[in-house]
């Protein structure tokens, strides 16, 4: 609990929660960090290696994504330590293992997330009637299906390249890290004539100054192999592709991939993370020093959660799209402005836009 502790301030967190059990090997976080605004949505990761700490980071930005997209729920997350490839039998069984260790927790809403997605969703769902992300058969909207991730790093890169001259068509595109988010993210950029000329998985870098065929990649990691058994292009090492020279740069995969250390390899214009605490703080800084705009996290990559509120509250897979663009055109522009106008760091700006509105959600709440 010691983690716990020492990251609590007057916003949360609300609940941390440490599961196992050995009949079933679970091994499992939950962290509510707010609610605030209402009930917590947050993703169910699985990783053999996360902790405390990353979990309880992971669940602040949710609460900070959910406030700046206005939606009525707070922020939470969850982690099951295991290897997601494990056969699906015995992760079905994990799943529904967590989901029943939760069933309790009324404040926390499961959605997919790195290692999960809508079957496990389902799973859930299926023990605790509680989660989100769920496949279309039995009412979901798919949000790593569809790419709602994906469509609202779009949404939010088409609104940061007005601040620094940028036209989209022809703009080179790196993405690190390429699962769903990632290939979403590079098709629906695509589609407004940006060409990915790199990409990065667990394994390698991918790369092509004339650009990479997409639809191409995207069957490659669906059959389960790697970037680097691709038959075209220049292959690299796997941290290579922090160096390749692009106008947008977008982490998609694990937290802290952009550090001190290693962000003056960084050849671009714009960041637009589309991971979850991809850059850290003194990298952030680096970047505004070099006038490199970097979209915070959860502006840039909120369509997820606002696809997951809106099948919570019931709605339709095109309204979902409709308010995932409104909201992250509207925040992505009062972000870089306030930066603009108070020069301020882009996430400075972000957090201002958040808290004011969790602390205020607070006021009205006896608990919270």
């Amino acid at each position: 609990m010691e983690d716990a502790f020492r990251f609590a301030d007057d916003l949360g967190p609300a609940k941390v929660i440490h599961i196992y059990e050995p009949r079933t090997g679970l091994k499992a976080i939950l962290v509510v960090d707010s609610v605030a605004c209402g009930p917590s949505i947050g993703g169910v990761r699985m990783a053999p290696d996360v902790s405390t700490e990353e979990c309880f980071r992971l669940a602040r930005a949710m609460t900070l994504k959910n406030a700046a997209a206005g939606l009525r729920h707070g922020g939470g997350k969850s982690v099951i330590f295991a290897d997601h490839r494990m056969p699906a039998a015995e992760k079905e069984r994990l799943v529904r293992a967590f989901a029943c260790a939760i069933g309790d927790i009324k404040d926390y809403i499961a959605g997919p997330d790195m290692g999960t997605d809508e079957t496990c969703m389902a799973w859930i769902h299926d023990e605790i009637g509680r989660s989100v992300g769920l496949p279309p058969e039995i009412g979901g909207i798919p949000l790593d299906q569809i790419g709602a991730t994906g469509f609202g790093l779009s949404v939010a890169v088409d609104v940061a390249r007005r601040f620094c001259d940028l036209e989209l068509k022809g703009a080179r595109v790196v993405m690190q890290g390429f699962g769903s988010v990632g290939q979403h993210a590079a098709r629906f950029l695509a589609e407004k004539g940006a060409v990915l000329v790199a990409a990065g998985d667990s394994r390698a870098t991918l790369a092509d100054p004339g650009g990479l065929d997409i639809d191409a990649l995207i069957d490659l990691k669906r059959n389960g192999k790697s970037l680097a058994e691709h038959d075209t292009g220049e292959k690299l090492d796997r941290d290579a592709v922090i160096g390749v020279d692009c106008d947008i740069w977008i982490p998609a995969a694990r937290p802290d991939v952009i550090r001190e250390d290693n962000v003056a390899d960084l050849k671009t214009k714009i960041v637009a993370q589309g991971a979850n605490i991809p850059v850290t703080a003194a990298a952030e800084a680096a970047l505004y020093k070099r006038n490199i705009l970097s979209i915070p996290d959860f502006i840039a990559n909120a369509g997820g959660v606002i696809c997951g509120a809106v099948e919570y509250a019931g709605g339709t897979q095109r309204q979902a799209f409709e308010t995932i663009k409104e909201k992250i055109q509207r925040n992505t522009q009062a972000v870089l402005e306030a930066s603009r106008d108070q020069a301020v760091l882009p996430r400075a700006a972000a957090e201002d836009l958040a808290r004011r509105r969790v602390e205020r959600a607070m006021t009205y709440r006896r608990w919270s």
